[in-house]
C-alpha cells in the first residue's frame, strides 16, 4: 500500500537544515503523521507490522489492541510512565514504535499473532481476494472486527486494494457508531413531539364528541315535545273534527310517522358516528400509552448509562489524581493510595461471572483503593463447587446478570441468604456498571461527579 487510504494535507516543503527550521518556528514532521515507503518482500510470507504503510499503523494499533495491554507493553521501549501517561500518548507512542520497527514492532506484532491466532488460521485458507473480502465481510456482520482486521492486513496475499476497502469500511464504521448515538437522541425527541400532537388530537377528538353528543341529545329532547305536541293536537282534533275529515288525519298522522322514521335515523347515524369515534380514540390512547413507555424505558436506560459513565469517570479522574499524589507523596517519603472508591476499603467483594478481561481491570481497581476482589467465573473454568467455599467472609458479593449462567446465579442466592451476605446483580459485566454499583452503595461519591477536571485534547493529534 504506496499511498494512504485516504488524502492527507502535506506540509510545505522547505529545504532547510535543523538549525534553520527551530529558528523559522516550523516543526518536523512527526513519524506518526508522515509516510513511510514500506516495501513487502516477494515471498509468500505473512507481513510484518513495520512492513505495512504506516498510515494503517494507527488504525490497527486502535482497533486490535486495548489501552491496558498497550500501557503494559510500550513503557518497556520507552521513557513513557506507565501511569501517569495518557492514552493518546500511550496510542501515539505504539504507532511511533510500529513505525520505526525493532524490538518495539517486534513486540507488538507478537501480541497481535498471539491474541488472534484462531483468526489467523481461518484467514490462512483464503487463496486471493475475493476469499479475503468474503472472510472480511462475515466478520462485519458478526461485529468481530478486530480479529478479522489484523488477519487480513497482515495476509501475504492481502493487495493494496483490499487493505484500502478494510481501512474504508472501519473508519466509516467508526463514524456511524457516532451517528447511532445522534439518531436515538433524534427519535426520542420526534416520539416525545409525536405523543404531544397525539394527546391534542385525542382532546379534540373527545371535544367533538362530546359537542355530537350534546346536539343528538337536543335532537331527541325536540323531537320528543314535537312528538307529545302533535299527539294533544291529534286527540284534540279527533273529538271536534266530523267523518268528513277523516282522510285529512290520515295524511297528517302519516306525515308525522315518515318524520319519526327520519329523526330514528338521523339518532342511528349519530350513534354509528360515536362508536366509531370512541373506537378511534381507545386506538389512539393505546398508541400513545405505547408511545410513553417506550420513551420512560429509553430515558430509563440513558439515565442509567450516563450514571454508569460519570461513576467511571469519577474514578478515572480519582485514580488519576490519586497516581499524582503518590509520585508527589514518593518525592517526599511518604505514602498515600493510587485509587478511588473508599467505600470498597477494607473490604471482601466476591465477583462471580463476568469476562476475563474486565475482571481483571476491577481486580487492580478494587486493590488500589484497598479492598480485596475474589473472581469467580461462574462455572467456565472453575469448579461450581468453589462457589461456596469462596462466599463466606464475603461483604458484598456482585454478579453481572448478562453473564452468568442461571443456575450459578440461583446457587449464588441461596448461599447468600443463608449466610446473610448482601449480593447485588450488574446490569451489564463492564467495568462502568460495577463503579456505579460502588459509588450507588456510599451515595458521599455521587456529590463528587459534578466536579471532575476537563480532559485534554491535542488539536493535532485528537
Amino acid at each position: 500500500m504506496h499511498t494512504p487510504p485516504f488524502p492527507l494535507a502535506q506540509p510545505p516543503r522547505l529545504k532547510l537544515s535543523g538549525d534553520e527550521l527551530a529558528s523559522t518556528g516550523i516543526r518536523a514532521v512527526d513519524p506518526c503523521c508522515s509516510p513511510v515507503k514500506a516495501t513487502l518482500p516477494g515471498v509468500k510470507r505473512r507481513a510484518r507490522l513495520s512492513e505495512l504503510d504506516s498510515h494503517l499503523h494507527c488504525s490497527i494499533i486502535g482497533t486490535c489492541l486495548s489501552t491496558h495491554e498497550l500501557r503494559k507493553l510500550v513503557p518497556r521501549f520507552t521513557n513513557l510512565d506507565r501511569r501517569d501517561a495518557s492514552d493518546l500518548e500511550i496510542h501515539h507512542t505504539a504507532v511511533e514504535l510500529a513505525i520505526e520497527g525493532g524490538a518495539g514492532a517486534k513486540a507488538l506484532r507478537k501480541l497481535l499473532d498471539e491474541r488472534y491466532a484462531g483468526a489467523i488460521r481461518r484467514f490462512e485458507k483464503a487463496t486471493d481476494d475475493f476469499d479475503l473480502l468474503k472472510l472480511w465481510d462475515e466478520a462485519l456482520k458478526n461485529g468481530d472486527i478486530p480479529p478479522a482486521y489484523w488477519a487480513l492486513m497482515s495476509h501475504p496475499l492481502a493487495t493494496m486494494p483490499v487493505r484500502q476497502k478494510a481501512f474504508g469500511e472501519l473508519h466509516m464504521l467508526s463514524h456511524l457508531v457516532g451517528a447511532a448515538n445522534r439518531a436515538d437522541i433524534r427519535r426520542l425527541v420526534a416520539l416525545e413531539e409525536e405523543n404531544a400532537a397525539l394527546k391534542e388530537k385525542i382532546e379534540r377528538q373527545q371535544s367533538r364528541l362530546q359537542e355530537l353528543s350534546i346536539e343528538r341529545d337536543r335532537s331527541i329532547a325536540a323531537l320528543d315535545e314535537q312528538t307529545a305536541q302533535l299527539r294533544t293536537q291529534l286527540g284534540a282534533q279527533a273529538a271536534r273534527q266530523l267523518p268528513a275529515d277523516t282522510a285529512g288525519l290520515e295524511a297528517e298522522v302519516q306525515h308525522l310517522r315518515e318524520r319519526l322514521a327520519d329523526a330514528d335515523q338521523r339518532m342511528a347515524l349519530h350513534t354509528s358516528r360515536r362508536e366509531a369515534a370512541e373506537q378511534r380514540m381507545q386506538q389512539e390512547q393505546d398508541a400513545a400509552l405505547a408511545l410513553r413507555r417506550s420513551r420512560d424505558q429509553a430515558l430509563a436506560q440513558l439515565k442509567l448509562v450516563q450514571s454508569e459513565c460519570d461513576a467511571l469517570e469519577r474514578a478515572t479522574v480519582d485514580a488519576a489524581a490519586a497516581g499524582a499524589a503518590h509520585t508527589a507523596h514518593a518525592a517526599h517519603g511518604t505514602s498515600t493510595r493510587r485509587a478511588s472508591l473508599d467505600g470498597v476499603q477494607g473490604k471482601r467483594i466476591v465477583y462471580v461471572g463476568g469476562r476475563p478481561g474486565s475482571n481483571a481491570a476491577l481486580k487492580r481497581l478494587v486493590e488500589a483503593a484497598g479492598g480485596e476482589l475474589v473472581v469467580h467465573d461462574g462455572g467456565v473454568e472453575d469448579r461450581k463447587g468453589l462457589l461456596a467455599a469462596a462466599l463466606p467472609g464475603a461483604n458484598i458479593v456482585v454478579f453481572p446478570v448478562d453473564c452468568v449462567d442461571h443456575d450459578s446465579m440461583n446457587t449464588l442466592k441461596r448461599i447468600c441468604e443463608r449466610h446473610g451476605i448482601d449480593y447485588h446483580p450488574l446490569r451489564t459485566a463492564s467495568v462502568a456498571s460495577f463503579v456505579e454499583l460502588m459509588a450507588r452503595l456510599h451515595p458521599e461519591h455521587l456529590a463528587q461527579l459534578r466536579h471532575a477536571p476537563p480532559s485534554s485534547f491535542c488539536l493535532r493529534h485528537g
